[in-house]
């Protein structure tokens, strides 16, 4: 699926696989994020031969208008403020997707799956 923005001399469409790499890296700049979890069968493939893949962790949901909702599956460094964190990745994935593509962020949802030291 892809989200398009109306321009006023035509249509710029950005796939789900854009907006997911631009989502993983903004996710991956905040501090106490330490690593996004594979959701997928792809994403666990590509892990375990050791490719990189900066989408794993990100579901893209494109909406009727245009807009998108983004979940991230994420690990917390422990000791940190868990709430602080997250609000800071939410802020920051949403300004990133936004600034970057003019695509309208609805939500970021955050699944925290696990803590490490």
């Amino acid at each position: 699926m892809t989200a398009t923005i109306k321009t006023d001399i035509g249509l710029v469409s950005f796939d789900e696989n854009v907006l997911a790499s631009i989502a993983g890296y903004a996710a991956c700049e905040n501090y106490g994020i330490v690593a996004m979890n594979s959701k997928t069968a792809g994403d666990s493939i590509r892990q375990a031969i050791g490719g990189e893949n900066i989408r794993r962790g990100v579901k893209i949901t494109t909406l009727e208008d245009d807009s998108v909702d983004i979940d991230l599956y994420v690990t917390l460094l422990y000791g940190i403020s868990f709430p602080a964190v997250a609000e800071n990745a939410m802020s920051n994935v949403k300004y990133r997707v936004e600034d970057q593509t003019g695509i309208k962020v609805r939500k970021v949802n955050i699944f925290v799956e696990a803590v490490r030291v």
